[in-house]
């Protein structure tokens, strides 16, 4: 039951990592505007408006990484087999993501605390969402790593 616990936390972290991937990548097809709603850098914008490759490249670029980052996830909770093969590092990598999440999460929120002005609803919720799959893929690895104790 613990392990199906921690498969649950990662298959969740999973699916927020390609969720991720798939909001980026509409803004190709949905132009300017999503862009700008997702809080793209200028430069970005700009070539979005200007029909440059840049965005779209970039974009694609970033997407990837997500996806990498799901399959990391799932690759940690054992589906290794017929959905995918073993990713390589799957330790480290789990754990590097985790701290990464988290920290990507506490960064709005501490400047929240500080400074609330500074912050905007969707900056502060996307800083939750981030901090909570840093602590799925952290916990769940965690539960999936541990080897059962015997009696």
């Amino acid at each position: 039951m613990k392990r199906q616990t921690g498969v649950v936390f990662l298959v969740l972290a999973a699916l927020v990592a390609i969720g991720t991937a798939a909001a980026h990548l509409s803004c190709i097809y949905l132009g300017p505007k999503c862009y700008v709603a997702q809080m793209a850098p200028p430069q970005i914008v700009e070539s979005a408006i200007n029909g440059t490759y840049l965005a779209p490249i970039g974009t694609v670029f970033a997407s990837g990484i997500f996806v990498v980052l799901g399959l990391y996830a799932l690759s940690g909770a054992g589906f290794t087999g017929k959905l995918i093969d073993k990713l390589p590092l799957v330790n480290y990598a789990i754990y590097a993501i985790a701290t990464l999440c988290i920290i990507r999460g506490l960064l709005p929120l501490q400047l929240w605390l500080r400074h609330p002005e500074k912050v905007n609803d969707t900056v502060f919720y996307v800083g939750i969402v981030w901090l909570m799959t840093g602590l799925l893929y952290l916990v769940g690895y965690r539960i999936c790593s541990t080897k059962p104790t015997s009696i």
